[in-house]
């Protein structure tokens, strides 16, 4: 069994593979310390070995990690075990988004990565949603509830809030600035995904992929298929357990030879 862990800013994810199929995945949140978080996740599974993903790769390749892999090249692979064919990539996570292009055999062609402002990210809808007091569960259903004729201008977290609690003071219905929060940033991906390109399908990959006014939005504006891995945030953990393992019995095949 080859585990992969992706250690990133909100949670971490573990997920077990044993034959090429994905035998087990936990998530939990990442804690003040996630390299003691990510042991205990993994204790269970006794791995022959173990590849780390995600911001705190280096950090669990120094404590248990047995190898590293880029997040773009593990969410790569764990999205092609999904939807085999896959060519465009958006993972949405706590605090970064990505976008990556495949060729047809499943290298990476290009990618765009924003990690240095949460605008657009779990974290910004989470801020938002706790503004408008709802938990980050409620806040998609209700942004589906939400009418057209209320916009916010701003990306900026501190700004955004801003013009939210702005709004809500002006007697703008709650749902109704949930949906312009959620179009704000459906914009913003679709600008990333435009300066990368996409073809007519493109899987949606993170935690906000759970979020079923980002996914509808997502596929109402682009007009394609929004394909959603089950469960989505484990991707890049699946990705990177995959990648052990191909290493792993190459090796094997390599002693045998």
């Amino acid at each position: 069994m080859v585990v992969g862990v992706d250690l990133g800013s909100r949670t971490i994810k573990v997920a077990a593979v044993e034959g090429g199929r994905l035998a087990a995945f936990k998530i939990a949140e990442s804690g003040y310390d996630p390299h003691r978080q990510s042991l205990e996740m993994i204790r269970d599974y006794r791995p022959g070995k173990i590849v780390a993903t995600g911001y705190g790769r280096h950090l669990a390749k120094r404590h248990f990690a047995d190898d590293v892999i880029t997040e773009i090249k593990a969410h790569a692979t764990g999205a092609r075990y999904f939807f085999s064919d896959c060519r465009t990539i958006l993972d949405v996570g706590g605090q970064d988004t990505k976008v990556i292009a495949l060729d047809q055999i499943g290298r990476v062609q290009n990618f765009q990565m924003n990690d240095k402002c949460a605008a657009g990210t779990g974290r910004f809808l989470e801020i938002m949603a706790a503004s408008l007091g709802y938990s980050l569960s409620e806040f998609g259903t209700a942004a589906m509830r939400g009418m057209n004729d209320v916009r916010i201008s701003n990306m900026c977290t501190v700004f955004a809030e801003s013009e939210v609690i702005s709004l809500k003071n002006h007697g703008a219905a709650p749902a109704d600035i949930a949906k312009a929060v959620h179009i704000s940033v459906i914009e913003r991906l679709i600008a990333m995904l435009a300066r990368i390109g996409y073809g007519d399908s493109v899987v949606f990959t993170g935690g906000v992929a759970k979020n079923p006014a980002a996914v509808n939005l997502l596929k109402e504006r682009l007009g394609v298929n929004i394909l959603v891995p089950d469960p989505p945030d484990i991707v890049g953990a699946l990705g990177a357990a995959l990648y052990g393992e191909d290493g792993t019995t190459a090796a094997l095949t390599d002693n045998k030879s």
